[in-house]
């Protein structure tokens, strides 16, 4: 290697390992989107930020909590985006803002015309209202409101008011705040009185109820407990109770109103305590497939147990029949310490997979027994339904018609649906 080839290597090799230095960000321009009430120069104004300003790593979330302890929005976003390809250090700041519900007020213009302004609204500009319908043979048609407040403490949080009349008579408050991460992803609280009569003593179940409960939600599986204390006047009976419990969910449904090749099953314990010093471990497994066949078809298959560890009350006892167990008997016609149950059933649609609600026919044979503690299941009477119905479904309602032949009961039409939210 000659002197001049190895002296032009040694002069160039610190220009080639140093590294290259990143010129300094600066804001270059401000978009605001979303505001329909606060003018954009007083967004700017009240974000704290200005052309020409530099940007670091805290600038967007320094930011937003400016923005966001103004009061005047319910939500607020700060994107940071690069404002050139050419030249990386201008930055565009995009501001977005949602200043909640809206309303539109006419009020005299300079020249004395009628001018329309949009204006926030204040006062009762949180609350929301949702119909509560839900109807079952046996039970009849439950109708009502739940009127709900959002954000009572903080975001991700509701205020409900339920509010129903008919089969079930019902009069709460119930509180929901959601998290998006951490060790428990919801908490509800909530107290209500309740009427509601039992199709199997023909008796009026009066309730007071108090309880919490508090839920972690993964990808597919939901865990949750809570406690509650309950007064039950059932008839001539009146009792207290306080219940712990604990449950499993696994919901694998892409779409709940006609889930295909799904599972959704739930397991739950609770342990009730009398004010007389007795206990009972109640136990609840609940489980359905659904398997795509030819086409739209779908098999959807059910096993189910509800039980306990000693003789129940009256008041607590599962029943047997009607449309949500034993369709081609009436609601209640078994009653027992255990109820075991299982159906399969074919839904085949009728309606394009497209269309907003979907119309269908299907058949099914449901099976079941109910007895008291200390029996055997093998003992055990069992009773089947088998016929067919006709189902709607759309978005956030269900009905569904049934017509079956109970062994040794006849045949029986059954109804049961609602919305669901």
């Amino acid at each position: 290697m000659t002197p001049l080839v190895l002296a032009a290597i040694l002069t160039l090799t610190p220009a080639v390992q140093a590294p290259v230095a990143q010129p300094a960000e600066v804001v270059a321009e401000i978009r605001v989107h979303g505001n329909h009430v606060t003018p954009d120069e007083e967004v700017v104004a009240i974000a704290g930020i200005i052309v020409g300003s530099p940007v670091t790593s805290e600038t967007m979330a320094q930011v937003s909590a400016r923005l966001r302890a103004s009061g005047k929005f319910d939500d607020v976003e700060v994107l940071k985006r690069f404002a050139s390809i050419s030249d990386l250090s201008q930055i565009s700041v995009v501001i977005i803002v949602n200043e909640g519900p809206v309303r539109i007020a006419f009020e005299e213009g300079p020249d004395g015309e009628e001018v329309a302004v949009i204006k926030r609204r204040t006062g009762f500009r949180n609350f929301m209202f949702l119909p509560i319908l839900d109807g079952e043979d046996g039970y009849g048609l439950t109708y009502g409101v739940m009127a709900s407040i959002a954000g009572p403490v903080g975001e991700r949080s509701r205020l409900s008011f339920p509010l129903s009349w008919g089969g079930t008579r019902r009069a709460g408050v119930e509180l929901e705040k959601n998290f998006p991460s951490g060790v428990l992803t919801r908490v509800k609280l909530g107290a209500s009185i309740q009427r509601r009569t039992n199709p199997a003593f023909d008796e009026d179940d009066d309730r007071g109820r108090v309880w919490a409960r508090v839920e972690h939600a993964f990808r597919q599986v939901r865990v949750g407990g809570g406690a509650a204390w309950e007064h039950v006047t059932f008839g001539p009976l009146s009792a207290e109770l306080r219940t712990v419990g604990a449950d499993a969910t696994l919901d694998t449904r892409i779409n709940p109103t006609y889930p295909r090749n799904a599972v959704l099953a739930t397991a739950a314990w609770e342990r009730v305590a009398f004010t007389s010093g007795a206990s009972l471990h109640r136990t609840h497994v609940d489980a359905r497939g659904y398997v795509g066949l030819i086409g739209q078809t779908v098999l959807a298959v059910r096993v189910m147990r509800q039980g306990a560890n000693g003789p129940q009350p009256a008041y607590l006892k599962p029943l047997l029949g009607g449309w949500s167990s034993l369709r081609g008997f009436e609601a209640g016609a078994f009653i027992g310490d255990i109820v075991v149950a299982g159906s399969a059933e074919v839904l085949i649609p009728l309606t394009s997979p497209l269309s907003v609600g979907r119309f269908g026919i299907s058949g099914f044979v449901d099976t079941g027994v109910a007895y008291d503690h200390g029996q055997r299941l093998k003992d055990q009477v069992r009773q089947t339904g088998i016929g067919g119905s006709l189902w709607l479904t759309a978005t956030a309602f269900r009905l569904s018609l049934s017509v079956a032949h109970g062994r040794g009961a006849g045949t029986r039409i059954n109804f049961g649906g609602g919305l669901t939210f």
